[in-house]
């Protein structure tokens, strides 16, 4: 399960269009009866998986049918928030619906795409106290609850121990300063004054170098106490981008961009870090599958993100996002989508069966308790990250995540010198944000 914004605005499209369609009205709370017994159903059930992952959800959906016998489940991947929204349009909607963008989560309640759960949620006493309060925040939106969490993502630092110690490093780094310190250190550079090697690669938008991963080690706020875009007025923006340019300076934006562009694909074997080209790197829980299967030899370790040095004391954190699952409008069998929503989201065995076939967090306190939950070794760090009082996720929107990505269109414009005047640049983010909110239906 990994976030990807290009798909961003394709599906503030979709969903915006859908919200035309259907009317923001919000999504229906009348609760449908779970089937009886006797009664034969078939759910479908749509979700973004393939291949091995997709093998790994479908073993806990069989734990399903073996508990209900009489409800056979016809399971699909590969299936993304562009198709789930026009299916929902065409009147050919999934029973059950698994996004792995939960910035999505705001305009699928807003606009009635995904089913009210509230109703279901009283009449069956669901503990929601069983879920961290970030990822609550997450699955519902101006009151509405219209999706429950499935897994969730977390991010912290990895870095190479044998680099470490050849440099004398014995520790990683907890703030900024530190990061960039120890980024001196660990680069370097060909005779030629190439990278060969670089401490931390400081460029937005390369592998995992995202604004909603960065923001919250800042202390840079997305909207102000009224809702409202902040990103010229949360001093942590400001501090992100100074830090982001001062790095870039360091290594010189040209070699960081021939560096980058030579670098192996995200997810690929070839990748920067797997190769020993990059000494640090931020990333998610899901990484440490991709290292131990696809670079075995890699000595690494893992631990919290930095944080800004004003912000010491908020150590452990991170942004946290992940899956959301949901009964679209139009499902046939909502009565038993929820029964099968319900297994999945809150009892532990399913969701550890999950997390440890997919390297993803579980999402509820006695899931994370659990002994069988495998998440030992590197993968320890990051349930400490998930639990910690500084976690944080992204605000939902009617917009969905089309915030995320003005921002992060400015950041690039930022880091390739098209911005002269940082304040006014911000200060224009907000502008174009607070239009786009303007015209949300």
């Amino acid at each position: 399960m990994k976030r990807v914004l290009p798909m961003i605005a394709v599906v503030a499209t979709t969903i915006l269009a859908l919200s035309a369609c259907s009317g923001s009205a919000g999504p229906s709370t009348s609760v449908s009866p779970a089937p009886g017994d006797d009664e034969k159903i078939t759910l479908t059930v749509w979700s973004g998986f393939a291949d091995a992952e997709l093998d790994v959800v479908n073993g806990a959906l069989d734990g399903f049918h073996k508990l209900h016998p009489n409800i056979t489940i016809k399971s699909e991947g590969s299936q993304d928030d562009d198709k789930i929204s026009q299916s929902i349009r065409g009147g050919t909607a999934p029973d059950v619906a698994i996004s792995s963008n939960a910035n999505a989560l705001g305009q699928y309640c807003q606009s009635g795409a995904f089913q009210d759960l509230a109703g279901y949620i009283k009449r069956d006493d669901v503990d929601l106290d069983q879920i961290p309060k970030a990822v609550q925040s997450y699955t519902q939106y101006d009151g509405v609850r219209c999706a429950m969490p499935l897994l969730a993502d977390d991010y912290g630092l990895y870095y190479n121990k044998e680099l470490f110690a050849k440099a004398g490093i014995t520790e990683p780094p907890k703030t900024m300063s530190e990061l960039r310190d120890v980024a001196e250190k660990l680069t370097e550079f060909n005779p030629d004054g190439s990278i060969k090697v670089a401490g931390f690669v400081p460029t937005i938008g390369f592998y995992n170098n995202r604004l909603d991963v960065w923001a919250p080690q800042f202390g840079a706020d997305w909207q102000d106490e009224d809702g409202k875009s902040s990103l010229s007025s949360s001093p942590g923006w400001k501090d992100l981008f100074t830090w982001q340019q001062e790095m870039t300076d360091f290594y010189g934006q040209d070699k960081l961009t021939a560096f980058t562009a030579a670098a192996g694909q995200k997810y690929s074997a070839d990748n920067a870090f797997q190769t020993g080209q990059i000494a640090m790197m931020f990333d998610g829980e899901f990484r440490t599958g991709f290292v131990e299967t696809q670079a075995p030899g890699i000595d690494f370790a893992t631990a919290p993100l930095p944080v800004a040095d004003d912000l010491a004391d908020t150590y452990g954190g991170s942004d946290i996002g992940g899956n959301i699952i949901g009964i679209p409008k139009g499902a046939k069998h909502a009565g038993a989508a929820w029964e099968l929503i319900k297994y999945l989201t809150t009892e532990t065995a399913p969701l550890v069966e999950l997390a440890n076939g997919l390297k993803n967090i579980p999402t509820t306190f006695d899931a994370l308790q659990s002994p069988d939950l495998q998440f030992t070794g590197n993968l320890a760090p990051f349930l400490e990250i998930f639990q910690n009082e500084h976690s944080s996720s992204l605000p939902p929107t009617a917009n969905g995540g089309a915030f995320l990505k003005t921002a992060s269109d400015f950041a690039v414009k930022w880091q390739t010198g098209g911005v002269s005047d940082l304040d006014k640049g911000l200060a224009d983010v907000d502008q174009q944000i607070t239009n786009a909110d303007s015209l949300k239906p």
